[in-house]
């Protein structure tokens, strides 16, 4: 079992990792070429954009190695039907496509200053599959350490899945917003808020806005089905989910900083994991679920 947090805690450093090659603009420091890097296996004489990248790649790789591990052992420790085998299966799928987000990520030149509305689509379809990904591993855990499977069905299964789908959404606008604060940086606050409404400001900038709305919607609905679930979990939830949106407002306020936007990152992918046992917690059939499913 700590193997597998061991592994979901490495995967979270490679999302961290990426974002700073992404807030660096060091996309692009392998060139369009994937999956060698500038047409070597390894550069001999690399520029510091170079070496962010494929220090990226090269962790990433080592994540492949990490998951087939974690598939052999999930195999060798469980028996047949058990659900970890299922969530170390579906780790590698989705570690897969995380691969291939990224190679089309490269290959498409979505990357550095690429200023085009179909970044966005792809910068969404990596961040929804990473999130699956750290869902998937978190799971695994879970399972490994004896919670039954889940049966999701009826009302428990429908909260989860909303509250799930809407911090999904929020974490897309929240990578779309931090592409913007990247891509046409703000050296003031007021500066800032004037390019949010600007006709001629990117597209990446005009939309903005919609992350902080969206997270003040998305903070009530999630902290009433925390609080509301009543659990140590469901705690643990409301106070990461406060320290997001603190740090979300520090970041705002200094117009978003490089180390700032990993911090701010690095409390999302805690809160999402801890959101994902809540939800776990919630539609697990051995809770008592009556009393807190009719008061939602």
């Amino acid at each position: 079992m700590r193997f597998t947090w061991g592994v979901l805690a490495y995967n979270v450093a490679v999302v961290l990792w990426g974002a700073y090659v992404r807030a660096a603009g060091a996309g692009a420091g392998c060139g369009n070429h994937w999956p060698l890097c500038n047409g070597e296996v390894v550069p001999l004489s690399p520029g510091l954009n170079t070496l962010i990248e494929f220090t990226h790649r090269a962790t990433s790789g080592i994540d492949l190695a990490l998951i087939a591990l974690l598939v052999v052992w999930a195999f060798r420790a469980f028996p047949k039907r058990h659900p970890a085998r299922l969530g170390a299966v579906l780790s590698t799928i989705f570690l897969m496509s995380e691969a291939l987000i990224g190679a089309a990520l490269v290959l498409l030149e979505h990357v550095a200053g690429n200023t085009s509305v179909n970044r966005a689509y792809s910068l969404s379809a990596h961040l929804v599959n990473t999130l699956t990904l750290l869902a998937c591993l978190t799971l695994t855990a879970w399972w490994a350490a004896g919670n039954p499977p889940l049966r999701p069905r009826g009302k428990p299964a429908v909260l989860a899945a909303i509250t799930l789908g809407s911090v999904m959404l929020l974490g897309v606008t929240g990578a779309i917003a931090a592409l913007g604060d990247t891509l046409f940086p703000a050296r003031s606050l007021a500066e800032g808020l004037a390019q949010d409404f600007s006709a001629s400001a990117s597209i990446f900038v005009r939309l903005r806005w919609i992350h902080p709305v969206l997270a003040f919607l998305v903070a009530l609905w999630v902290l009433r089905f925390a609080l509301v679930n009543g659990s140590r979990l469901g705690r643990v939830v409301a106070f990461l989910l406060s320290a997001q949106l603190f740090a979300g407002m520090i970041n705002l306020l200094l117009m978003a900083p490089l180390w700032m936007q990993m911090a701010h990152l690095l409390i999302a992918d805690a809160f999402w994991i801890a959101l994902v046992l809540c939800c776990a917690e919630f539609v697990s059939a051995r809770l008592a679920l009556a009393r807190p499913i009719s008061s939602l």
